[in-house]
């Protein structure tokens, strides 16, 4: 990774300073990118263990639950590996990695509190603390149903703007 090109640095201390900052930077980008890696082959790891649990047990929703969770959160976790590894290269951080970690978040709450929400009204026992969750996760999904609106105008926008700056023809 190189530097921005900006004007030459006034003294040698200056100089100094900026290349021991580049280089911390550089190791800290390499140490985030192992410890994600690893976390990646964790969360496959518990991810098929729940997926083997949920085939051992057909009836038992709970393990698909947990399952599609882990598969959801290595899925953000590949997406933020991806976002270090182009701010490594660019040197520079951009904005929508970021907000696609965002929309895989949310549309993995709003698949959580579905499948969970679907669980309360099993049985046939209708009780006030049962209405009161389903309201409450009402009240969730709808705020989340708007950030994740919100999310994806945003990555839309920054599309756009981006093949806007581009010059004709590249």
């Amino acid at each position: 990774m190189t530097p921005p090109d900006h004007a030459p640095p006034a003294t040698p201390l200056v100089a100094l300073a900026t290349r021991a900052f580049h280089r911390l930077e550089t190791i800290a980008y390499i140490v985030l990118g192992l410890m994600l890696a690893v976390a990646i082959l964790i969360g496959i790891g518990t991810a098929g263990q729940a997926l083997f649990g949920a085939v051992a047990e057909f009836g038992q929703v709970e393990h698909l639950i947990v399952a599609i969770d882990r598969l959801l959160f290595v899925l953000m976790i590949v997406e933020i590996l991806h976002t270090v590894r182009e701010s490594f290269r660019s040197g520079s951080l951009v904005a929508e990695p970021f907000l696609v970690v965002g929309l895989i978040a949310s549309i993995r709450r709003i698949l959580s509190i579905t499948l969970q929400s679907s669980q309360v009204t099993e049985g046939g026992k209708w009780t006030p603390e049962h209405q009161a969750y389903l309201q409450s996760t009402m009240i969730e999904l709808v705020i989340l149903g708007g950030l994740i609106l919100v999310m994806v105008v945003s990555i839309c926008f920054l599309k756009y703007s981006r093949r806007r700056d581009q010059p004709p023809g590249g």
